[in-house]
């Protein structure tokens, strides 16, 4: 038994068109290494797309990606992640399901039990190995919990047999110190005695052994999704694993990247120009290029800072893509704003978390967090491709709607 284990496709992320087309092509190259590898099978811990409505380019060429896989009878076990999960219930994953193309392990029943609701999940064995699968999918701010809490983890403990756990959220044993104010729960959250259990959402490369948990990996993304990210990871990957759960980790370069780095501290505007026009004959050809600045000027304003001119020059001399961050660059001549470095989702959550409760609507703070994360990513889907602005208003409307009267 040999597999696969991929996180966060990301499929159809980056707004910039030349970088959108990596997270494909990253996904592609995976799966044609796991073609020549010959592998049993293949799991994604979430967020396959970006988004729950992914561009139909985007679906027609995963699509083809599935298709290989399946015409080689490699299966695909997967789970909804945050972004591909939609406030409806719905993903692209039951429409990829419904085709035939993979197979959504989240599968169980809420049932009765001592007057609680008690989710019984079931689990989904593959024909070959005969190993055992289950999980649980990812919400945009921590709204998985709750399945958690309902979880009856007793059945899946004493399943006999080899078994795998699909999950898509932060642990806080794994927790980086950069991610130190993300919400996360303790890996006691998930049932025991599995063999390895697939994670995905924190873009972490990781793998552990915790006491009653075995093997406990993050893959980390199959391509980056953010600017740092690739200044930290440079590339994606993926991970293969054998029947003895050894980790083999795959790297994906479908891109190089180039680390530009300017320190503007205690610096005039002419002196970092000065440096930036050094960094002209950098060989940038077919790289991504991650410009970074920061410290704050001895004198001048950010906005004298030439990086237009640096750029250019870049692109012209056959840069496959440039980006800029001057999230730190400051000057004297104005007053610093001082934001903290985090996801959207974070910031989301935390700006929830602090606004709860100042209106009487009838909810506890923990169900209002809820309701109000559930409308946030309603109103946030992106229009379909095709799809007229009134049909697209007309439908989130009706979902936001149905969300409150449930």
């Amino acid at each position: 038994m040999v597999f696969a284990h991929l996180a966060d496709v990301h499929i159809g992320a980056w707004r910039d068109p030349v970088m959108k087309e990596l997270p494909i092509k990253a996904f592609e190259e995976a799966v044609s290494v796991i073609l020549a590898r010959k592998l049993d099978f293949v799991l994604i811990a979430g967020d396959l797309f970006n988004t729950a409505v992914p561009p139909l380019d985007m679906v027609k060429r995963t699509v083809t990606q599935l298709q290989r896989l399946k015409e080689s009878s490699i299966p695909i076990y997967a789970i909804a992640g945050s972004h591909d999960y939609s406030p409806t219930g719905k993903t692209m994953l039951d429409v990829l399901e419904e085709a035939g193309l993979l197979v959504n392990v989240m599968k169980g029943e809420v049932v009765e039990e001592d007057g609680k609701g008690r989710l019984r999940l079931r689990f989904t064995q593959d024909p070959k190995t005969g190993i055992k699968m289950t999980g649980i999918l990812g919400r945009a701010g921590q709204l998985d919990k709750h399945y958690y809490k309902d979880l009856d983890r007793g059945p899946l403990e004493k399943e006999p047999g080899k078994k795998i756990f699909l999950f898509h959220a932060p642990i806080a044993e794994l927790k980086p110190k950069e991610l130190a104010q993300m919400d996360a729960s303790p890996v006691s959250m998930m049932p025991k005695g599995f063999d390895y259990y697939a994670g995905g959402h924190v873009h972490i490369v990781e793998d552990v052994s915790l006491p009653g948990y075995a093997k406990v990996v993050y893959p980390g993304p199959v391509f980056p999704a953010s600017f740092s990210e690739l200044e930290d990871l440079g590339r994606g990957g993926f991970v293969i694993v054998n029947e003895d759960y050894e980790i083999e980790r795959v790297p994906i370069a479908v891109q190089e990247t180039i680390n530009l780095r300017i320190d503007a501290e205690k610096r005039s505007v002419e002196e970092v120009n000065l440096s930036l026009k050094e960094l002209e004959n950098t060989d940038v050809a077919g790289k991504i290029v991650l410009l970074r600045a920061e410290g704050e000027l001895a004198e001048g304003r950010v906005t004298d800072v030439r990086f237009k001119e640096l750029i250019r020059a870049f692109m012209e001399k056959g840069a496959y893509a440039v980006m800029k961050n001057t999230a730190r660059l400051s000057s004297k001549e104005f007053e610093e704003f001082q934001v903290a470095q985090s996801s959207a989702e974070e910031l989301e959550e935390r700006l929830i978390r602090e606004h709860v409760g100042q209106q009487p609507i009838g909810l506890t703070a923990e169900e209002e967090a809820k309701l109000t994360g559930e409308l946030f990513a309603i109103l946030g889907e992106e229009q379909s491709e095709g799809e007229k602005k009134y049909e697209y208003e007309e439908r989130v409307v009706k979902a936001a709607k149905a969300r409150l009267e449930r």
